[in-house]
Parts: structure tokens; sequence; C-alpha cells
């Protein structure tokens, strides 16, 4: 039987300040101080995956927070291998970077032109949405 608590996150998701492309640096854990992108977000588990961009090949980019896993050779010709997949880090241990400073900061949310949009609180900028630059 779910807990009070339990149903009370699972019947409406937290509207996360931090979305999938967005420059953010981690302030917390084994890879404090290093700045990558999300490029995933979960509300209901309240986690992002940061990848940081790998200079070497452009396609591949490298992630942080990973975890390693071995993988057996299955036939005699494969090799075995060690896979690093990116893991979840909470939303918490992650700070967006300032468009204006490149430092980390604080998200708000105000009203604008009835629309309702994000600012770093360090410098007032706002913060542009990641999505409509790629479009």
């Amino acid at each position: 039987m779910p807990t009070k608590a339990e149903l009370k996150r699972l019947s409406k998701p937290i509207k996360l300040k931090i979305r999938t492309g967005d420059k953010v640096m981690i302030v917390r854990g084994k890879d404090k101080g290093r700045i990558g992108f999300v490029a995933a977000v979960s509300p209901t588990e309240q986690k992002v995956i940061v990848l940081q961009e790998n200079p070497e090949n452009q396609e591949q980019p490298i992630p942080l927070n990973r975890a390693v896993k071995h993988r057996k050779a299955r036939t005699q010709g494969e090799r075995s291998a060690r896979i690093q997949i990116p893991v979840g880090i909470h939303v918490s241990n992650v700070m967006l970077l300032d468009p204006k400073t490149n430092l980390p900061t604080r998200v708000g949310r105000k009203k604008e032109d009835g629309k309702l949009v994000r600012y770093a609180k360090k410098s007032g900028e706002l913060v542009p949405d990641p999505h409509k630059n790629q479009a």
C-alpha cells in the first residue's frame, strides 16, 4: 500500500526548473564542478542525465555521473567490454548556468507578456528556451 506522500507525488508531477538542453554545472557528488548539458529529465523521479561534449567525437558525448557496466563476451570472436552508462543526478545537485555570466545560478519564474518565463536570479537575465534555439 503506497503512503500518502507517494500518492501525492504520483498524482501530479513536479514542475522542474531545469529542462532538456540546458547548460548546467554539477554542484554535488563525484563530478562536482563539471559543466555539461541536460540530455534527459525525469520529473517523477526528479532526476536529470547530464552529458559533456566530447572534443574527440562530437556524436558521442561523455556521460557525467556514470556507472561502468561490464559486458561479457557471448561468442568466441566477440570481446568483453566496459560500457559507461549515465546515471541520473537529483535536480538539487545541478545548477543552471547564467546566460550572461556563465556562473551557476538559481532559476526563478515570472510572467512576461502573459507567458511564464524562466530567469537567472543572479543577473536577472531571461533564460532562453533550449528547444526554441534548435528549431
